[in-house]
């Protein structure tokens, strides 16, 4: 089994779309963190400038935290595409390219194949999610500095820089989670379809609608809304409250991988019965 993951981690590594991803992050971030260092002041500013009725606020409230905080909420909508771009090829590049027949020779079950595709792919997407935060918190430490954090949401917290790393650790692992079950609904279209298009559309068409469904909030759509994945995507969030509501933060970790049971279970048992004709 170990044998397959190091061939699929080869094949996923040797193809120039696993790292468009990597590139994508590793230019938008810096200039991002360009853009705040030249007008972080400003925007700050901009933030904080229908509050000074109310409050005084004293010192730079601009650090490494605040901007990596707005990049994560930049850009966490778009890793799902990033992912999909990879995991959309694991199983229906074999369809394209006229692969599956000479896969399927070898001893390992079809089972075990599946398997070690998609354990590839998470490895992919673990360092693809390790990548950013990397990145969005190296950077952001570097050129800005640290300090306690403001954070402007539904309400103002500002939290103690030395409870904030903590809060940023969680939050990427709940980024993590969340890409993941992403990640298993793209490799079950994988399964399905014979072309790797078809899955990356398929993903973000699902993301869509269901962040469409939690958004609405009407009727009957209010009481779907919580099963959905989507809904609880943005549970990192949750992190950056000053009382950080752990029942939440557990039943959004509980949803999301229920999820990627269920889809991952269904879709190694779907690949063990296919009829593959190619």
């Amino acid at each position: 089994m170990l044998d397959l993951v190091k061939l699929e981690l080869l094949k996923i590594f040797s193809k120039w779309r696993t790292y468009i991803g990597f590139i994508a992050v590793g230019v938008l971030v810096p200039l991002i963190h360009a853009a705040m260092y030249i007008e972080g002041d400003t925007y700050i500013n901009f933030i904080t400038n229908s509050l000074e009725d109310i409050f005084e606020f004293n010192g730079d409230l601009l650090n490494g935290y605040v901007v990596a905080r707005i990049i994560l909420q930049t850009l966490y909508v778009n890793v799902p595409l990033l992912i999909t771009l990879v995991a959309g090829d694991l199983l229906a590049g074999e369809a394209t390219s006229g692969t599956y027949r000479l896969l399927l020779v070898r001893p390992a079950s079809r089972a075990q194949i599946a398997s070690a595709k998609y354990i590839a792919g998470l490895v992919y997407v673990f360092l693809l999610v390790a990548w950013l935060a990397l990145l969005t918190l190296g950077i952001g430490l570097l050129i800005h500095g640290t300090g306690d954090m403001l954070v402007v949401a539904t309400k103002i917290t500002i939290i103690p820089e030395v409870d904030v790393p903590w809060r940023f650790a969680w939050a990427f692992l709940m980024a993590f989670i969340a890409m993941w079950t992403v990640y298993s609904i793209t490799f079950m279209f994988s399964a399905i379809v014979e072309n790797a298009i078809g899955p990356i559309f398929s993903t973000m068409a699902i993301i869509i609608v269901f962040s469409i469904i939690g958004i609405l909030g009407i009727g009957f759509l209010q009481d779907i809304a919580p099963y959905l994945f989507t809904t609880h995507m943005i549970a990192w969030r949750l992190l950056f409250d000053l009382n950080v509501d752990m029942g939440m933060l557990a039943e959004s970790v509980v949803v999301l991988m229920a999820h990627t049971l269920v889809i991952t279970i269904a879709t190694i048992f779907y690949f063990t019965k296919k009829d593959i004709n190619s």
